[in-house]
């Protein structure tokens, strides 16, 4: 729990301030049986009723200093609960932010949610928790144990012995309980995963009339979670139980021999009457503590799950002595590059990938499914890092460029288009937050959105759905292109960006890219060779290698994978002049 304490230590005033409040509400408890036996001895058997009334007015003040103790052990322990969460909150936040695809990999975005979410906030329960009760219950359980010795020593061996057994019965049933709830948070990841899945594929869902299949799914991971956490939870409520009875049985005992001694006048009825109250203290107090251990074991679970994300190693940073070009042009160079995914087969999904690229060229890539073309252009911006080989920027090796820097001159459309809630206008000055109104235009009219979004009924300032719910899947890859060229990078990178567009649309952002983005060089992953036919250069990628390269004209020449594939779509009528 040190990796907790470092989260509060910002809020160490409230922390500390929490338990001194709580000190007087506990302090106010334990005088009060004390009082009462005094009201009952010298007030109430005396029939002084002068004495009644300054005891009476006593016992009120100090229960009105009591819940004042009480309220603002609440407050600082709130405060402090609540800000060391949020701050370990943001920290596994901005983690995650500076996380590589291989590292996000690592994790089920389900998973992160939860540690977000329901991971962090048990923490903050048990910070609550412990400010408040693990303070309160110690001095509650001794304080009563001290005062009833101060009693009658003799009956107070029955507080230790009750503490004794409380103590075992506690340590088993949390032994056998916390390996369960272990299990309850990883169910409810699973939970998590599948709702996220139905969720975001609710459109799929209801095309496919996939509805009872989606039910069934998440009725059994839904069962599954609730089975696991009655199961931790069945072992856990027999504590309640097992404290009820310690009581009732140390309560008998206490009757049982404090009578005896009460018959031989050793002991006095209210001093019995104390006895019993500061019992009830002491167990209600060692139940308390039991609930907060339980309480730290299951955010235990919960706090190794973010240590997992926080101690997760970035495999791409920044370097050490980051290096820039004199000027920012656009050339590429690849150079013996080969790229095997960390955890994968270990079959390399790029091998020996050379080649040169001079600044504003246009180059197109096409290849089978599985042939690596997303991987290899997702080198570039260092999404993933190479395995073997180096890419050069500028005659400047990628690995030594700042990220942030390198991936402001690299800008990707990808192949999943993502848009964000808000307006469209918004979501296009992501590539550039402080592009003005006509920069905005104009990145939409290259990419041919700007025509259907004043048709829109507020234009630019049209509200986005969650992902574009409300365009379509073509108007999306329009908004996000735009988003990339408003970025005015050296490097444009298009991941089969225009599949949802229809081709005379495709050719016109083609050409509108020529004139208002001419000094870019621009890589075009497409299906179509319509969409790259124009490129200076095509790269034929099988098998992670370039099979074949050059213009369209030469390949139609020397190339038969790339004859076949332009056959094939001839025949489907996708080939249209460019």
């Amino acid at each position: 729990m040190k990796e907790i304490l470092n989260y509060i230590k910002p809020y160490r005033k409230m922390a500390i301030l929490a338990p001194l409040f709580m000190l007087i509400e506990a302090s106010s408890e334990l005088i009060m049986p004390k009082l009462m036996t005094l009201l009952i001895n010298h007030g109430v058997a005396a029939s002084n009723s002068n004495y009644i009334v300054k005891m009476g007015i006593l016992m009120i003040f100090i229960s009105i200093i009591g819940i004042i103790g009480g309220i603002g052990c609440l407050i600082c322990a709130s405060i402090a609960s609540q800000s060391a969460g949020t701050d370990l909150r943001r920290d596994l936040f901005i983690k995650i932010q500076n996380f590589s695809f291989h590292n996000i990999d690592t994790f089920q975005t389900p998973s992160l949610i939860t540690r977000l979410t329901n991971d962090i906030t048990q923490i903050q329960m048990v910070i609550l928790m412990s400010l408040r009760m693990l303070i309160r219950a110690p001095l509650l359980c001794f304080g009563s144990l001290i005062m009833a010795f101060t009693i009658q020593a003799d009956l107070a061996i029955i507080f230790v012995i009750a503490i004794i057994i409380l103590g075992i019965v506690t340590f088993v049933i949390m032994r056998k309980g916390m390996p369960k709830f272990q299990m309850v948070q990883k169910k409810l990841d699973s939970v998590n995963t599948v709702m996220r899945e139905c969720l975001a594929g609710m459109r799929v869902v209801k095309a496919f009339v996939r509805h009872d299949y989606e039910m069934e799914k998440f009725n059994t991971a839904n069962d599954n979670y609730k089975d696991t956490s009655v199961k931790a939870f069945r072992i856990v409520i027999f504590m309640l139980p097992a404290m009820m009875l310690i009581l009732n049985v140390s309560i008998i005992a206490i009757l049982w021999f404090g009578g005896i001694q009460f018959s031989d006048g050793s002991l006095k009825i209210e001093e019995l009457l104390a006895f019993i109250t500061y019992l009830m203290q002491m167990i209600l107090a060692l139940m308390m503590i039991a609930m907060v251990f339980m309480y730290i074991s299951r955010a235990q679970i919960s706090l190794t799950r973010i240590k997992e994300v926080l101690s997760e190693e970035i495999d791409i940073t920044d370097p050490a002595n980051p290096l820039l070009p004199e000027k920012s042009l656009g050339s590429v160079a690849f150079q013996n590059v080969s790229f095997r995914y960390k955890g994968g087969s270990g079959e390399p999904v790029l091998e020996n990938i050379s080649f040169t690229v001079d600044a504003g060229e246009t180059i197109g890539i096409i290849g089978e499914t599985g042939s690596g073309k997303s991987t290899l252009v997702n080198l570039m911006p260092r999404l993933y890092d190479v395995s073997e080989g180096a890419i050069f920027i500028d005659g400047v090796d990628v690995r030594n460029y700042p990220i942030h820097e390198l991936r402001k001159r690299v800008s990707v459309v990808l192949q999943e288009t993502i848009l964000f809630t808000g307006t469209i206008r918004e979501n296009i000055k992501w590539g550039n937050k402080n592009a003005d109104e006509m920069q905005v235009m104009a990145a939409a009219k290259a990419a041919q959105a700007h025509d259907f979004i004043l048709e829109l009924p507020n234009g630019y300032d049209t509200e986005l759905g969650q992902k574009g719910v409300n365009v379509s899947g073509g108007q999306k890859q329009r908004i996000s292109i735009a988003r990339a060229l408003i970025q005015n990078p050296s490097i444009i990178i298009f991941d089969d960006s225009t599949s949802a567009v229809d081709s005379l649309t495709e050719k016109r952002i083609r050409h509108s890219m020529k004139e208002s983005h001419s000094h870019c060089t621009k890589f075009i992953i497409a299906q179509r060779i319509s969409s790259i036919q124009e490129a200076d250069k095509i790269f034929v990628l099988k098998d992670g290698k370039i099979a074949a390269q050059g213009n369209h004209k030469i390949l139609m020449e020397t190339s038969s994978d790339y004859q076949e594939i332009y056959q094939s779509q001839m025949k489907k009528g996708v080939i249209l002049d460019a």
